[in-house]
Formats: C-alpha cells, structure tokens, sequence
C-alpha cells in the first residue's frame, strides 16, 4: 500500500463547506417562522443546525487525518454495534417515536439515529469483505449471497421502524460498491427484479406507502391528504423564476410547506434563491461526486476505491431522491438533502463520510 500522504481533495473540501454554509443559512431562513411559533425563538432550528454543523466539522477533520485503513480493521465491529443499535431501537420505551417512525435513541429533543450510521457501517464492512474476496464476488451461492444477507437483515430491522427511504439509500449504496466489486449483471438483473416484487409488495403492505404512490401520480386528487406536500413543493419551486424572491422572502414557509427545514428545503432554496440558487447547490454537489469519483479511480487500493465508491453513491443517492421528490418526479420518501437539510445524526454522519473521502483522497495515486 501507498503510504505516502499528501494533502487533501481540495475540490472536495471547498464544495463540502460551500454546500454547508448553504445549508445553515437556509436552515434558518426555512424554520424562522415555525422556530418562533413552536419555540418563541426564530433562531432554535438555527442554533442547533450550527452547533451539529461544528461538531461534524470536527469529526470530518478527525477522519481526514485518520488513516483510511484503520476504518477496515474496526468494520466487524462497527457493523454488528450499528445492528445492535437497530435492534434496541425497536424497543418500546427505549427507541423514541418521531414522524411515525421508531428511528431514534436519545433523551428528549436530542438524540441519534441509528439506521443513518448504518449506512456507513455496511459500506465499510462490504468495502473490506469484498477487497478481501473480490475473486468469488463473480460467483453468486459463494460470493453474493453473504452481503447480500447482511445487507436483507439490516433493511429488514430499518423496515421495522419504518423507514424506507433510509433502507433504499442504503441498498443502493451497498449494491453499487458490490457492482464496482465485479459482481455478474446477470446476477444483479436477477435481484433487481426480485427487489422490485419486493418493493411493491412494501407499497401493498402499508396503507401510507399506497396512498404517496397515488398521490405521486396525482396529487391533486388529494389536495389535503396524500397529495398535500407534493403540491405545497411545487407552489414553492414555480414562483421562484431566475432569481427567486430573495432570501427570507419564501410565502410557503409560513406553515404551507411541512418541516420546509428538512425534507423540503430545496423547495425553499428554489423559491428564494431561484433557478440560479438551485442549479448552484447542484452545481456544488456534482463537483463533488465528481471529484469523489476521481478518488475511488485514483485509490491506492481496492479498498480505499471500494469505500469511496460507496460514500460518493450514497451521497449521489441522496440528492437524486430529495430533488426528485421535491420537483415532483418522485414519491414523497422523507430522504433529507445531504449537508443541507435540518438534522444532527445526518449532517454529522455525512460530514463523518466525507473526513474518509478526504482521507483517501491523500492517497491517491
């Protein structure tokens, strides 16, 4: 292994805190109004949103300056801990109920997330399984079949939550670094289609999943129901023209748009800030999966290429899903906006992500 160190992506770095900056400004400009009304202080989403974004910051400074293979000899660990967590939560009493899901541990207000730091786990734990076996991931009883359980098990414990937007990004992040592996197409056709029986199957089973497919189709069947957020998203992202309304001038924030803090912030970016503000914040997040891609090819091992594979995927993920709901092309899923959306296990984990990717990055050939 290439041991020589030098320093990090600069790309990577810039447009990470440039999307951030981003984020904790438009944080407090999509959550003053409904800070004040719920708290009596416009600034609360505000100062918790900068104090997550500071802690994260030190987590990714952490990980940039720790060695990237450290991460492979702790994978056993971190994954059966994060399976752990996911069972505890499902607790009553212990895991704490919020949006209708059973996602957290913590005390009050505060708390974290376990099924966001499993995201990570699997990607770590399958980057050194498969970097360890890469020659038996052709072969499907001996080489698919082992990840592609632990990886049914962990979606299972996060459907029991639910939370399927979470499940998704993490099988898709998971089945992209097992692609990258060399894994058969033949094979991964063969599980996709089973996957998409399983999906549908998921929508059948839950009333709440059935009624977004409808009102995904359209919403304005059900204008307060099912449909409601889909069309407030869209009220909020067709006035905003070029240049949007001016920051702090959004109208659907003032309890139009659902928590518009959170997996409706780019609906407000866009009002506000406009196409330009928008294509911006896609801008910023194209350069770094671009350059995050640039890593993996340029990692000094298959590793290193495989976990930075995986980040930049769920980070791609991400942002393909919350912008497509958001403009209408798809479900309604609850998947926030990477480092820009209102939330403290979310932004620290990502911000944790990026420390590795910036990581391997100094290694790069």
């Amino acid at each position: 292994m290439v041991k020589s160190r030098s320093a990090p992506d600069l790309w990577i770095l810039l447009s990470t805190l440039a999307i951030l900056g981003i984020g904790v400004v438009m944080v407090y400009s999509a959550s003053s109004v409904l800070s004040f009304h719920d708290f009596g202080d416009s600034f609360y989403y505000l100062k918790r949103q900068a104090f997550f974004a500071g802690l994260g910051i030190v987590a990714m400074y952490f990980t940039m300056n720790t060695d990237y293979w450290t991460w492979k000899k702790a994978a056993k660990i971190g994954l059966i801990s994060c399976f752990a967590l996911l069972v505890l939560v499902l607790i009553p009493g212990v895991g704490v109920v919020r949006g209708g899901a059973r996602s957290w541990l913590g005390i009050s207000s505060f708390g974290i997330q376990p099924s966001e730091f499993m995201k990570l786990a699997m990607i770590i734990f399958l980057s050194k399984l498969l970097s360890e076996h890469q020659s038996t991931i052709t072969r499907f009883r001996q080489g698919l079949m082992p990840p592609l359980l632990l990886m049914g098990l962990a979606f299972g414990l996060i459907m029991l939550q639910p939370d399927l937007g979470t499940g998704v990004v993490m099988m898709g992040a998971s089945l992209l670094v097992i692609y990258v592996a060399g894994a058969r197409m033949m094979h991964l056709a063969s599980l996709a289609l089973v996957g998409l029986a399983g999906f549908v199957g998921l929508i059948l089973a839950a009333p709440y999943r059935l009624a977004r497919i409808t009102a995904f189709l359209d919403p304005w069947q059900d204008p307060l129901g099912a449909g409601y957020q889909s069309i407030q998203s869209l009220y909020a992202v067709g006035p905003g023209g070029l240049v949007g309304l001016g920051l702090g001038m959004s109208r659907q924030k003032y309890s139009y748009l659902p928590e518009p803090q959170t997996d409706f912030i780019f609906s407000i970016i866009a009002e506000e800030l406009g196409f330009i503000g928008g294509v911006t914040v896609l801008i910023l997040f194209l350069i770094l999966v671009w350059r995050g891609m640039r890593t993996a090819i340029t990692a000094p091992d298959t590793f290193g290429s495989l976990l930075a594979v995986g980040i930049v995927g769920m980070i791609a993920i991400q942002v393909i899903i919350n912008i497509g709901v958001v403009i209408g092309m798809f479900p309604v899923t609850g998947i926030t906006l990477p480092l820009v959306s209102y939330g403290g296990s979310s932004l620290t984990l990502m911000l944790t992500c990026i420390g590795i990717l910036l990581n391997i990055s100094r290694y790069s050939r």
